[in-house]
Order: structure tokens, then C-alpha cells, then sequence
């Protein structure tokens, strides 16, 4: 049993906090227990007084490949059209295989780990051009990807997108994928202890058309999966408009993907009308400010979507157009642009999005919080020192406070992977020197 002893803060959920001490046994949040219960169990005991502490942060919207091309010529305040061709072709460069997703995946995942995310959705869009076996191609770099996640310890949603894919291709490759990876049939396509998640998801519909949404939503329905997709970004919006003569969500709603277990990201140029149809579909929605802001793609109206009954998470997006995958530091930009777009957003609305928010997107009500019964991932932050002198709300202080700030300890499942800000699954200068030796090569 472990107990986290003295914090300043337990951030519980949204709503609930208290200050003391958190429990954890055999890897799940639990009660404080009382002295009966701990005569002749050995306790653990970890100082964390003079922290915060959070459930561990949910990012619900990344895509790892793109941590390997980070500020690349021509990917910068660009329009989409422009930069996804850029993007594409700083892969093909490389040549998309399970050897680069491994490694761009490792240093994704420890970065994310280093700044306090523990489950991170990848958005997989980019895929090698199909060989000889396209649907085991494919099986072989997710597969690589979960090997990694786990390895470090972290929990991953491996989310099958498509880019321009063939749409028969792209639901050969997702059943591929979860006869790999899972095996059997499970619940939301999450395995038993919780680490890895299969979904499904276009890009959009300004790539992929109406026959790739329905054959992966076929494919979602079989085994359980969620649905998870981008709408209503510049380019969205404008290629939807001049293929289709419709706004994405119309085609969206006709090709069966406003509905319960589906995720939207971005929704940057979304109306009111648009918003009361998702909160009525069941849709969640993911936030991607550190993405869409820097590149001038917009900002979504967050506070007008959770007013109108959308559940919002928070995502970093990839390192193609964020270049970093600090949850918290978009959390703070989160707030700093609200006001832009509709009422401001405060600290524990927008923490609340980067944990329970993301989590409930991914159907996952085990991760995002730290009541008793979940999953103990969990983050300690110090707010002892000089950046936080003076702050009168040390959780508020976690966002307006510091920018850039990394947590102390990160746990998860209970098992430390960050301890005193040093990753301890991998050491960061061998994951930095294979991404390296595998770009350049």
C-alpha cells in the first residue's frame, strides 16, 4: 500500500478536493483506510508536502509521428493546404515503418510522461504505401507503438486513422490491429489492465470520404471501439464546402458519425446550431489550442460547447504543428484565449478537460480522477518554490503559475515512472540519440 502524505492539494475531480493525504493499493485509488486495516500491511509512505496533487493528465488528441518533425521549413503559420503536403513530405523522406513510429513514439511518450500526461490518444494518420500484406504493415507499426508505451509505462488509445487511405485497406488494417493487439473482444477496446485501447478514425472529410467513414464505423461497431475524428478546422470547413457543398458536420451526420462513443477534435468554426446538434448526438469534443492558435487555425469555443452540453478534453495535436506535447502548457493557453471566443475559462474548468474531460471522450471512467476506485495515475507537482510565491490558489497556480512547469512525480497504475523530474522506464539521451541516428539515416 502506498500512501502520498502532506499534499498542500488532492485535486480529486473537477469538483472535489482536500488537503492530506492520497491512498493507493494494488494500483487503484482507495479510501483512507483505518487502523485495523493497515495492522501487518507494509506502507509506503511518500513525502509530497509542499505539492499538488492531480490525477494524472489525459491527452486526448496527439499524433506521435510528428515528434520526429518538429518546426520543419514550411510548417509554420502556414495555411493547411500548404502544410500537410510539407508534412507529408518530411515522412515519405524518411519512409513511414515501425522502426520510426517506435522511435518517434518513445520520445513522444517520455516527453508526455515528463510533463505529467499518463494516457495519450495517438492519432496514427500516415501509413507506408500498402505492400504485399498492407493489413499486417500496418498491425507491425501499431504494434511497435504499443511496445513502446508500454515499456515506459504509459497508457495508450492507438487510434487506426486514415489519411487518403482505400477505404477497404483501412478496415483491413484496423481488424489487423485488434486481432494483434487484443486478441479477444473487450469492452471499448481497452485491455484488461487498462494500458492500451484500439479506436478507429479519419482524418476528416477533407481527406477521406464517405466509404472510410463507414467501413471503420463497421469495423468500430464489431469489437466495441470508439470513433474518433477531426472537423471543422479552416481547411475542413473550405474543402467540405467546395467537394461537397455541405459543412463538415452535415456529412459527418450522414455518414453515421454524429453519435454516441464518437470524438470530434478541433471544432474551431462550429455555430450554435451546429453545437446543440452535437450535445443532442452524444458527441464529445477534444480542444486543440497549442495545434490551431500558433498556426492561425482558429479557436474553439469551448465555454459555448460545454454550455451547450459537450463534454471537451484537451489535446497537444502533433509536434508537426505544436511542436511540444505539454498538456499543461496548453491547458494555460487554453485559458489565456478563451475570452477570445465567449466567456473565460478558469483553472479547474480547463484541468478538468485535460483529465476527466479527455477521459470520458475515450469512454475510460477509470482514468481522469482520483476517486476512490480508479486507476492510480497520478501527478505531484511542487509549488513550494518562486514561481508559486504569492499565489493565493496553489491549483489555479498550476496553469497561471509557471509556465512550462513539469511535475515532480508522475505514477501510474502506482508504479513510478517519474520520480524528481528524471524519467525512470528509459533514459531520455538514448531515446533522443535513436530518433537522431533514425531521421538522419
Amino acid at each position: 500500500m502506498q500512501r502520498l502524505r502532506g499534499a498542500v492539494r488532492v485535486l480529486v475531480d473537477a469538483t472535489t478536493e482536500h488537503a492530506g493525504d492520497l491512498w493507493i493499493d494494488a494500483g487503484r485509488v482507495v479510501d483512507a483506510p483505518t487502523a485495523d486495516d493497515l495492522a501487518g500491511v507494509r506502507v509506503d509512505e511518500i513525502d509530497v508536502s509542499g505539492c499538488v496533487v492531480t490525477p494524472g493528465l489525459v491527452n486526448a488528441h496527439h499524433h506521435l509521428l510528428q515528434s520526429g518533425f518538429r518546426t520543419l521549413p514550411a510548417t509554420r503559420g502556414v495555411p493547411m493546404r500548404e502544410w500537410l503536403p510539407a508534412m507529408a513530405s518530411a515522412y515519405a523522406a524518411a519512409g513511414i515503418d515501425p522502426s520510426l513510429t517506435a522511435r518517434t513514439a518513445a520520445v513522444g511518450m517520455a516527453e508526455s510522461l515528463l510533463s505529467g500526461v499518463t494516457t495519450v490518444a495517438d492519432h496514427q494518420l500516415n501509413w507506408p504505401r500498402p505492400g504485399s500484406d498492407p493489413a499486417r504493415e500496418v498491425a507491425e507499426i501499431a504494434g511497435a507503438i504499443a511496445a513502446v508505451s508500454r515499456e515506459l509505462g504509459a497508457r495508450l488509445a492507438f487510434v487506426r486513422g486514415t489519411a487518403r487511405d482505400d477505404a477497404g485497406i483501412a478496415a483491413e488494417g484496423a481488424e489487423a490491429i485488434v486481432e494483434t493487439l487484443l486478441r479477444v473482444g473487450h469492452e471499448r477496446g481497452v485491455t484488461d489492465d487498462g494500458m492500451l485501447q484500439i479506436a478507429v478514425g479519419p482524418a476528416g472529410v477533407h481527406s477521406d470520404g464517405e466509404a472510410t467513414f463507414r467501413r471503420l464505423g463497421e469495423v468500430a461497431a464489431r469489437h466495441g471501439l470508439r470513433r474518433r475524428t477531426q472537423a471543422n478546422e479552416q481547411v475542413d470547413t473550405e474543402i467540405a464546402l467546395e467537394r461537397y457543398g455541405r459543412r463538415p458536420l452535415d456529412l459527418l451526420e450522414e455518414w453515421g458519425w454524429l453519435d454516441e462513443g464518437v470524438t470530434i477534435a478541433h471544432l474551431c468554426d462550429v455555430t450554435t446550431s451546429e453545437i446543440d446538434r452535437l450535445a443532442a448526438a452524444g458527441v464529445t469534443a477534444t480542444h486543440a489550442p497549442g495545434c490551431d492558435v500558433p498556426m492561425g487555425w482558429g479557436v474553439a469555443p469551448v465555454a459555448a460547447l460545454q454550455a451547450g452540453g459537450v463534454v471537451v478534453g484537451l489535446g497537444t495535436s502533433g509536434g508537426g504543428s505544436n511542436d511540444a506535447g505539454h498538456l499543461l502548457a496548453d491547458a494555460r493557453l487554453a485559458m489565456q484565449v478563451s475570452g477570445l471566443v465567449g466567456a473565460q475559462l478558469s483553472a479547474r474548468t480547463v484541468l478538468a478537460m485535460a483529465t476527466e474531460g479527455g477521459a470520458t471522450g475515450l469512454g475510460r471512467d477509470d482514468i481522469g480522477h482520483l476517486r476512490a476506485g480508479a486507476r492510480a495515475d497520478v501527478c505531484v507537482w511542487d509549488v513550494s518554490g518562486v514561481a508559486d510565491a504569492g499565489v493565493a490558489d496553489p491549483v489555479a497556480g498550476l496553469l497561471w503559475a509557471s509556465p512550462g512547469r513539469r511535475p515532480r512525480d508522475v505514477f501510474v497504475g502506482g508504479a513510478g515512472v517519474v520520480r524528481d523530474g528524471r524519467l525512470l522506464p528509459a533514459d531520455e539521451a538514448t531515446l533522443v540519440a535513436g530518433l537522431r541516428a533514425r531521421i538522419a539515416g
